[in-house]
Formats: C-alpha cells, sequence, structure tokens
C-alpha cells in the first residue's frame, strides 16, 4: 500500500484494528509500518513514537466505548441502567479485546482529563444516583463497579471461564444481580443524624 493518504487518524484506526487482532501491547509503529508496506520512517511524520499512537488509540476506545455505552443506557434507569451499562462493556471487550485493552492504557493527567474517560465516570455516577448513594459511598461504588467489569471482562476474554460447566452468562446475571442488591442495600445504610440521638 502506498504512503499516500496516511495519517494520524488513519493510523490510529489501523492501529486499533491490528490491537483486536494481534493484542494491543503488541502494536508498535514497526508493526504498523509492516501493515501499511512502507517503511517506519514514514510515520514520523504523523506520530512521533509507539507511546503516541497507543495513546490516540486509547483515546479512540474511550470515545467508541463511551458512545456505546451512552445509547445503551439511554432512558434506563435503576438496575436496567446498571444491567445496560455492564452488557456494554462486556460486550464492548468481546467484541474488540485490543480495544479494550487500549482503553485501560495510563495517560498523563493531561490526556486523561480531556479524555472520553471523564464521560465514563459521569454515566457511572449517573447510574449511581438511581440508587441514592451519598458520599463518599459514590465513589466507593463507583470504584467496585468498575473493578468488577473490568476484572470480569479481563478474565472472560482470557478464557478464564471455560473450564467449568456454568456458563459465563449465568455468572453474570448472577453477578449483576449481587451488585444491585448491594447498592440497594447501602442506599438505605446512612448513618443516623445527631439530631435522631436521644442524649
Amino acid at each position: 500500500m502506498a504512503r499516500a493518504g496516511l495519517s494520524p487518524q488513519r493510523l490510529t484506526l489501523a492501529g486499533a484494528e491490528l490491537a483486536d487482532e494481534t493484542g494491543f501491547e503488541q502494536v508498535t509503529l514497526s508493526a504498523l509500518a509492516r501493515h501499511f508496506n512502507v517503511k517506519p520512517a514514514s510515520l514520523y511524520s504523523h506520530v512521533k513514537n509507539s507511546h503516541e499512537l497507543k495513546t490516540r488509540i486509547a483515546l479512540f476506545a474511550l470515545e467508541e466505548l463511551a458512545d456505546q455505552v451512552a445509547e445503551a443506557i439511554a432512558g434506563r434507569a435503576g438496575k436496567d441502567a446498571l444491567t445496560a451499562f455492564a452488557n456494554a462493556y462486556r460486550d464492548y471487550a468481546r467484541e474488540h479485546p485490543g480495544r479494550y485493552a487500549a482503553a485501560r492504557y495510563r495517560l498523563d493527567p493531561e490526556a486523561a482529563a480531556a479524555s472520553a474517560g471523564v464521560r465514563h465516570t459521569q454515566m457511572t455516577r449517573a447510574i449511581l444516583r438511581g440508587y441514592d448513594l451519598p458520599e463518599p459511598e459514590q465513589t466507593h461504588a463507583v470504584r467496585m463497579l468498575g473493578s468488577v467489569f473490568h476484572g470480569y471482562a479481563a478474565l472472560e476474554t482470557a478464557g478464564a471461564f471455560e473450564h467449568t460447566d456454568t456458563p459465563a452468562d449465568q455468572s453474570w446475571a448472577w453477578t449483576l444481580d449481587c451488585l444491585d442488591a448491594a447498592l440497594r442495600t447501602r442506599s438505605t445504610a446512612r448513618p443516623p443524624h445527631p439530631t435522631d440521638s436521644n442524649g
């Protein structure tokens, strides 16, 4: 393929596709140069190094995933929103394992603040508002949901659930039921107000 027409956007998309095919860790400028049948030096006018390439792919994946999650949870609340949110993450991880891994790439503070990662947090908090959680409970819940969803997706895509007869879908549904129950319980576990005491 001729080098004409290369651009940062085209290299980012090609890198995202390559990540799904071979794994995000395998995406380098050299690998991308082989993909386009050009010399690595030809890419340096578009991206300066592999870190910039991976950062671009991470930002692309975060944006793409945020759009899918937003569409999934639109008009939903409570457990329906929680389930739609979780399923969007899981589906993206299964359909785009390399891009999903890219979304976990460590960004510098400035890039992270300008990324769609902010939207992910905002959408998580929007779901949790349906459970009426106060702070700092809400922050704890954001971290819990992220840990469970990402942990399950990582284990599933690595084939960790293929060695038992219990389908992964059943365990996933059970997990979401437990999360919903836990959040509902915490929403009522408020510390008593000082004026409620008889002292």
